[in-house]
């Protein structure tokens, strides 16, 4: 954007800091919640996907002052006029259908894109974006390999661009004081974590060959990941679980509380992982395993869990979600919504804080809208006046690469020995493979 529209974004971006690490904000109309933020002079966005979590963002971004959508591009014609119905109707402004979002970026007057397409399109877009000029607010995960997180790393030093991952719970401020209270070592030094995640998901079946929908640009919806032909099962949700375009629950779900467990106990990579599980519930289509627990070592001396249950919803600590850090002294429990709970050695509750609103995290479009609207306004703050980002892509790639690996190592059937400087698989051709994809001629991701 032009130097004098920068400048203006930098200066009237502290009214755009309403949002403090003091509480949520309540109520969360679309006319309350639209003061969160004071500038004038709004960031422009163009959505990229949005038939059910990019939907629920552009709603979101609708309730905030200090940005507009211009663009909202998406192959599925019914998502698109959806959104565009309910944003004009919000804001009273009409953005462009722009079904390609390679034409929305030619736009001059495009700020930042945010990405909310299905996995295998995240850092493509991502990168594709930042080439041609735009910060970018991508959901997790951040890729559908290994290799793409570390080349989206390359990009945004390359091009200079703000480049946020949507791990939200980076900005929920009771989740930053736990994170204070484990570093301050309240229960001692943490050498084991837990998370989770639990729903009762339904079974896909077995699909057939059809005709692409009207409404669906099939070619485009698969973009970088080798062309399939159509099945009537593969959109959309359900393609998250097959390997060609999903990365299954772990990344799904299990990225939010691994990325927890990794900030709490401020480590980078593991060396040692390994993942056991199956799709037991349900004979089907489905590819990626519906009950996992992927384990991993770390050189400092402790270790961390992940266990994945797609199609059993009994609970664990009595929360669908969580993460539970041991140790020494104690242990503290963070679960669905933005609080937490501390536990002295004999498990006694000596502490428990938290929001009383009741955060839906088998909701797979928007769990917490209210608590987002923190971390979309911590990207926009990065963007106005370079406020440190809560999740820069180098964190955000070392927490994706966790569970990334977890799915390597389920896939090929054994454990994995790790480098702890990069993440990298050693040892293991076989399972160095999967570090990468392969890509539809003329798609690979290149800087």
């Amino acid at each position: 954007m032009p130097n004098n529209r920068r400048d203006f974004l930098k200066k009237a971006a502290l009214g755009s800091a309403a949002l403090t690490v003091g509480g949520i904000l309540p109520g969360f109309s679309a006319k309350s919640y639209r003061n969160i933020a004071g500038s004038n002079e709004r960031i422009t966005i163009g959505m990229i996907g949005v038939n059910s979590r990019g939907l629920a963002l552009a709603e979101n971004l609708t309730g905030q002052k200090n940005c507009r959508i211009i663009h909202v591009s998406d192959v599925d014609t019914r998502a698109a006029e959806k959104c565009i119905a309910s944003v004009t109707k919000l804001t009273g402004e009409r953005p462009s259908a722009t079904p390609d979002f390679r034409k929305a970026l030619e736009d001059k007057q495009l700020d930042a894109v945010f990405i909310a397409t299905p996995d295998h399109w995240h850092a493509p877009a991502a990168l594709i974006a930042m080439k041609a000029g735009k910060n970018v607010y991508l959901e997790k995960p951040c890729s559908h390999n290994p290799r793409e997180g570390e080349i989206l790393i390359e990009a945004a030093k390359k091009y200079g661009k703000t480049l946020q991952m949507g791990n939200q719970r980076r900005s929920w401020p009771n989740i930053i004081r736990a994170i204070d209270e484990i570093k301050s070592g309240t229960i001692g030094k943490p050498y084991f974590g837990k998370s989770w995640y639990t729903n009762q998901r339904l079974p896909i079946g077995f699909g057939k060959e059809a005709p692409v929908p009207e409404w669906l640009n099939w070619d485009l919806w698969q973009g970088p990941a080798p062309r399939k032909a159509f099945h009537d099962n593969y959109v959309h949700y359900n393609w998250h679980w097959f390997w060609n375009w999903g990365t299954g629950e772990a990344l799904n779900n299990g990225t939010h509380m691994m990325d927890i467990l990794r900030w709490g106990m401020g480590v980078d990579f593991p060396v040692k992982v390994s993942s056991n599980g199956g799709r037991y519930h349900y004979k089907d289509d489905w590819e990626t395993p519906d009950t996992q627990v992927i384990s991993m070592d770390f050189k400092e001396g402790f270790s961390m869990t992940w266990e994945g249950r797609s199609c059993n919803p009994r609970e664990i600590e009595g929360s669908s979600v969580g993460a539970m850090f041991y140790g020494e002294k104690g242990s503290l429990l963070i679960t669905a919504n933005n609080g937490y709970t501390l536990y002295d050695q004999a498990g006694k509750e000596i502490k428990k804080t938290g929001d009383q609103e009741k955060i839906d995290a088998r909701n797979p479009a928007s769990p917490a809208q209210q608590l987002d609207a923190l971390h979309i306004q911590n990207f926009f703050g990065a963007i106005s006046k370079g406020t440190p980002l809560n999740s820069d892509i180098s964190s955000g790639h070392k927490s994706i690469v966790l569970v990334q690996l977890g799915n390597i190592a389920q896939r090929v059937g054994h454990s994995l020995e790790i480098n702890p400087d990069n993440g990298h698989i050693l040892h293991d051709s076989q399972a160095a493979k999967l570090w990468s994809r392969e890509y539809e001629k003329g798609w690979e991701m290149t800087l």
